[in-house]
């Protein structure tokens, strides 16, 4: 399986991915006066030094963020860039911001965040990073327990992000468990699940198991950044996406194939596929 600690990959084509998504629902999201919580099964330390030892023995955001870093992208976008570029002075492009830091620059003053990690050298970090927050609650527990026990939210709008290291091959699996148990607590919330595509059968796994629990509305984005394999390694990633707002499959249809050029022209793909329809 893989082994995603994110200090190594943090701003490659799949932070990109899965960033922008996230940035899109959350405007959609602001759309409507009323509050909503962003909730993250999986937090990390909530942002990232691209020039850290770890993020350079890999050099994974140069093929990530740094391709599309000063392109004229289209305005959908503007909001998850310039999440990145409040963490950064002028030009360069030093720091990283986990999906907590991409939330937090979509938040009014009526919304909130809560943010689950176990790692125990990743939880103070994220600590440090939002200290003294209002908007902000961090909790050092299970993520997928502490979803559970949060539903439904006193906003009763809002996105879950779900974001595992898939380090153990159960962990698919616990994704599914996870939303069968959460979208009986909570039908109408928006949940973004993140997976890495290592070995296909595992995604074909997942999706037949979401599928089974009769849920609609699922929307499937993926960016391939080389052929399926069955070697080891990431070939592409995606995110599954259950109640998403309306716009996004167009809104997808219309950025995937902008970064696949500027990150994989030879060797890529896009998928926008609804996995189940309305």
């Amino acid at each position: 399986m893989l082994s995603y600690r994110h200090s190594f990959h943090a701003g490659n084509h799949a932070d990109v991915v899965k960033h922008i998504v996230q940035s899109l629902i959350l405007n959609a999201l602001k759309q409507k006066e009323k509050p909503f919580v962003y909730h993250d099964t999986h937090a990390g330390v909530g942002r990232y030094d691209l020039t850290h030892e770890w993020s350079e023995k890999t050099g994974e955001y140069k093929q990530g963020i740094a391709r599309i870093w000063q392109q004229d992208l289209p305005e959908e976008i503007t909001s998850y860039l310039q999440a990145i570029k409040t963490l950064n002075e002028g030009d360069e492009l030093r720091y990283y911001p986990g999906s907590p830091r991409v939330a937090r620059a979509h938040l009014r003053q009526q919304d909130r965040m809560v943010l689950t990690e176990l790692h125990p050298s990743d939880h103070p970090l994220l600590e440090q990073e939002f200290h003294r927050d209002r908007q902000v609650s961090i909790h050092k527990k299970d993520g997928f327990e502490h979803l559970k026990a949060s539903l439904p939210p006193k906003e009763r709008r809002g996105l879950v992000l779900i974001d595992p290291p898939y380090e153990l091959a159960h962990e698919y699996q616990d994704v599914v468990k996870a939303i069968a148990q959460s979208y009986k607590r909570w039908s109408t919330g928006v949940y973004a699940i993140w997976y890495p595509v290592v070995y296909r059968h595992t995604i074909d796994d997942m999706l037949a198991g979401l599928k089974d629990l009769g849920i609609r509305k699922i929307l499937q984005i993926e960016l391939g950044v080389s052929p399926d394999s069955n070697e080891r390694g990431m070939t592409a990633s995606g995110m599954i996406v259950i109640n998403p707002p309306w716009k996004l499959e167009s809104q997808m249809n219309e950025i995937l194939p902008l970064l696949k050029q500027a990150i994989a022209p030879a060797t890529g793909h896009v998928k926008v596929d609804w996995v189940v329809p309305e």
